[in-house]
């Protein structure tokens, strides 16, 4: 008599066992990650992509940022960015807002400028062209129109200009130019 009660009393737990995962996986299955219900009345289910996804996409800041803007008299130049630590850092600062600088030739190869901030530097040694954006010495940057070899941290490269156009742009051997560094 009581096999016969503990065999039921079994059954009756695996029913039950069974009836919770069931309720369990139902509530699961249902959940499609839009935590506010349907108007009153609504048989309409969320369509894909409408933002009711579950999927989140990253701030703006948030976002990694390969690019960033030259702007020297009324020329905005693209330039793609390095990835290391001083870019980083000077990302962080151009979220704050743009930084502008005078630029002065030196060597007869580039333009050099206080940027007004120290970066981290990563120093190796660059054999470098036109249209390199350099950081020197964690606080100086240098726009070339020429080529030098020296130990700098490459901050990136200026985007669709020849050398002769990068030489125009920057007043080559003329005097100083005023540069915007921006993120728009």
């Amino acid at each position: 008599m009581i096999i016969k009660k503990l065999k039921g009393f079994t059954a009756f737990l695996i029913v039950l066992i069974a009836c919770c995962l069931m309720a369990v996986c139902s509530a699961c299955a249902n959940n499609s990650g839009n935590t506010n219900p349907p108007p009153s009345g609504s048989t309409e289910q969320p369509e894909e992509g409408d933002g009711n996804d579950n999927t989140e996409q990253p701030k703006d800041d948030e976002k990694d940022i390969t690019v960033m803007y030259l702007y020297i008299n009324d020329n905005k130049l693209e330039v793609t960015l390095a990835e290391n630590k001083a870019v980083t850092a000077l990302v962080e600062i151009l979220k704050q807002g743009d930084i502008t600088y005078t630029a002065n030739d030196y060597g007869g190869f580039e333009k050099v400028g206080y940027l007004g901030h120290s970066l981290p530097t990563e120093n190796s040694q660059i054999t470098t062209q036109a249209g390199d954006v350099i950081l020197y010495s964690g606080n100086q940057i240098v726009l070339f129109y020429g080529s030098n070899s020296w130990s700098y941290t490459r901050l990136g490269k200026i985007n669709g200009y020849s050398v002769s156009e990068l030489s125009n742009l920057l007043a080559a051997g003329k005097g100083s130019v005023e540069v915007k560094i921006s993120l728009k």
